[in-house]
């Protein structure tokens, strides 16, 4: 018989060297500045990096102007105008000549009107479709219908029904932002735990408060969403809507500046609709931020 022989391998020795290098540990301070960020990094990043953003298309901007299509505005022209229009925001010279801050209130409050009035419609609509079985499939196909409407389609039908600039613009606010406040409230109530629910049969709630202890709480976040994205669309749907029924807002004042073939006050008027959307977005945030999935202030 034979015997195996078994090889015995003996480790190789490792230097000084090799050693401190593989067995020392690394210095808790040197690992954190190897991996995180100084401090005025993270300050400079936020500022720095959309401004060379910023510079690039500026740079953009000057090197189309200047080669490409001279009849656009250059950059100090459009600056020029920018302090010539901020100098009297306010001023009134007429039923449809007012300054940019009057243009944009007068948005701001068609904007709201359409919003709130498709939040009072919405979210009840959104608990009684994602509640209820039969309502979600009798209104579900009327929805998936209306929903990918342009919104300009409506603005004759509220002309036609309203005769008159307001209510349509309303009208056409409400009928395109309410979507998401629909949907995004059902999608909220059919996500409720069915724990929730059975706990609420044991301690016997009555519709009320179902409602108020259940049904909101839960919801909420998903409402929250839904009343972010709807203000997002209104704000975009009202300058269109503006542009075709006249009088007062940002929306004609582009198209009348248009017609007065100033395009530096265009692009004006464009930054300063940018400026409002942040400023709509950002509190809708802020909202969101402040309640957390029970429905209670943070």
């Amino acid at each position: 018989m034979k015997t195996a022989a078994l090889a015995i391998v003996e480790p190789m020795e490792e230097s000084p060297a090799e050693m401190r290098e593989t067995h020392e540990p690394v210095p808790p301070e040197r690992e954190t500045m190897r991996h995180e960020p100084s401090r005025l990094e993270n300050a400079l990043r936020p500022v720095l990096l959309p401004a060379i953003t910023f510079a690039l298309v500026l740079l953009g901007w000057t090197i189309m102007q200047a080669a490409f299509v001279p009849a656009f505005p250059d950059v100090p022209a459009v600056w020029n105008k920018a302090v010539e229009i901020f100098s009297d925001p306010f001023y009134v010279y007429g039923p449809n000549d007012m300054g940019i801050a009057w243009q944009v209130m007068y948005s701001l409050g068609r904007v709201l009107a359409g919003f709130f009035l498709a939040l009072a419609v919405g979210i009840p609509a959104g608990f009684l479709i994602g509640a209820n079985k039969t309502f979600e499939q009798a209104w579900m196909p009327l929805i998936a219908i209306l929903r990918p409407v342009s919104p300009l389609a409506w603005l004759p039908i509220g002309l036609l029904v309203f005769r008159a600039v307001d209510p349509s613009a309303i009208f056409v606010i409400f009928i395109t932002s309410i979507w998401p406040v629909i949907l995004n409230t059902a999608a909220g109530v059919k996500a409720i735990p069915q724990d929730y629910l059975n706990v609420a049969r044991v301690l016997n709630f009555n519709r009320r408060e179902m409602v108020t202890k259940i049904y909101v709480p839960a919801t909420l976040p998903y409402m929250l969403t839904g009343m972010q994205l709807s203000l997002g669309t209104a704000w975009m749907v009202i300058v269109a809507a503006e542009m075709l029924t006249g009088g007062i807002g940002i929306g004609f004042y582009i198209w009348d500046e248009w017609n007065n073939l100033s395009v530096p006050s265009i692009i004006v008027a464009i930054v300063i609709i940018g400026c409002v959307g942040i400023m709509l977005e950002t509190g809708m945030g802020f909202v969101r931020r402040r309640y957390d999935y029970t429905g209670k202030k943070e």
